[in-house]
């Protein structure tokens, strides 16, 4: 098996600072708590950015770049800025959605399909796959192809075939998101076994199910992402203190199961990043 990837989501845009005061919102503190989870042992950072003041879900170009740049002057770690774009609305959305991949970070969220969330539409055509994922290309950015449910699956691999994915095709499986595919180990066995040969997968597991999902994901020699995107708690009743909290926790499974953790440049080799 190769090393495990870990991937910090630092901040998502749902959790505030009323939920956990740890969350963070300006540039300084998602950048804070991306190199800090690099310390602890993740190769990627996750990105979205959040209004500095409100904490508001934002999508400004400014923003993602002092992001990068922070991270960037400080470690080297790969980073992967969304372009999931859900408060974007009106006119050109594709085009505003994918204004990050212009930034040329190692890597791009590609959410494949469209998807109820509990208060919200999360909302994927199929033009939209394909102009990011030739976007994509053209920056040499890695795109990280972000599945809630397994047609979400068939569509990638549509994406693939008609060669818009560069090999290997990396997939981020998205477990237990309302109403997204739940998150229970004969779901995530199910999922993984759609995957086209050679594919990099991820898995992470929303809110109580991450702990059950990354130590699956691990078993089956697969990746892992935590943070504070898809959990606040470190264990029941116990807020998490940071981000790279749920990093060490992540290390101490993968050891613990008899594998090693993959450095950023370990990632870089095994997702065929330049």
């Amino acid at each position: 098996m190769s090393k495990v990837i870990i991937t910090v989501a630092v901040t998502g845009s749902r959790p505030t600072k009323a939920m956990n005061p740890a969350t963070p919102y300006t540039p300084a503190e998602i950048a804070d708590a991306a190199v800090e989870a690099h310390a602890a042992g993740a190769a990627i950072a996750h990105i979205h950015v959040r209004d500095p003041e409100t904490g508001a879900p934002d999508s400004r170009l400014a923003l993602f770049a002092e992001v990068l740049d922070r991270i960037r002057s400080r470690c080297d770690m790969l980073v992967n800025l969304t372009t999931s774009g859900l408060n974007i609305t009106g006119d050109d959305v594709i085009a505003r959605r994918l204004e990050p991949v212009s930034l040329r970070p190692e890597l791009c969220s590609l959410d494949v399909g469209s998807l109820n969330f509990r208060d919200r539409l999360f909302a994927n055509p199929p033009e939209f796959g394909v102009e990011a994922a030739r976007r994509m290309a053209t920056a040499g950015v890695k795109p990280e192809l972000e599945v809630f449910d397994v047609g979400h699956i068939d569509q990638a691999n549509d994406l693939i075939a008609q060669g818009l994915i560069a090999a290997p095709p990396w997939f981020q499986l998205c477990m237990g998101v309302n109403w997204g595919i739940a998150a229970t180990p004969e779901n995530l066995l199910f999922m993984r076994s759609k995957l086209p040969p050679g594919a990099q997968w991820s898995v992470l597991g929303v809110g109580r199910s991450q702990l059950a999902m990354i130590t699956l994901g691990v078993l089956l020699g697969g990746h892992v992402r935590v943070g504070f995107e898809d959990n606040l708690y470190l264990r029941r009743g116990v807020l998490a203190r940071s981000n790279a909290e749920f990093v060490e926790q992540a290390v101490g499974i993968v050891h613990m199961l008899q594998r090693e953790v993959a450095t950023p440049a370990e990632a870089r080799a095994i997702l065929g990043i330049g």
